[in-house]
């Protein structure tokens, strides 16, 4: 199996498990960080390969380059700026890092029943 193939198996099954929350989801806000990580994918993965921190297998992979990165590395790119925000929403945010969490705690809490009394 090529690595296209594993590619477009895993963003098609990623895809069809997130459909639910991806179609309530605002596109252009995920197709821009899609846009963002591709570029770094494209700046950094070329960088990597030059230097020669990995090669590819030519029989696995296609061929095609994207400024010296090969195509199917922008599969991963994407993956993660779709889905990163998918599993965002899935989990949702927990009292303990709420902003509105933090804020009651911060408050003076002032004692149930007890009113400023003066004793004397």
């Amino acid at each position: 199996m090529t690595n296209i193939v594993m590619n477009v198996l895993v963003l098609v099954a990623l895809t069809a498990v997130s459909w639910p929350v991806l179609r309530r989801m605002r596109g252009w806000p995920l197709l821009w960080a899609s846009v963002h990580v591709c570029l770094l994918t494209m700046v950094f993965d070329t960088i990597m390969i030059d230097v020669g921190l990995y090669e590819y297998a030519t029989d696995k992979i296609l061929g095609v380059y994207v400024w010296g990165a090969p195509l199917e590395d922008f599969a991963y790119a994407i993956a993660a700026a779709v889905f990163v925000p998918v599993l965002w929403v899935l989990l949702g945010r927990s009292p303990r890092t709420s902003s509105r969490a933090r804020v009651a705690a911060t408050a003076p809490a002032t004692p149930a029943g007890r009113d400023d009394e003066v004793t004397g």
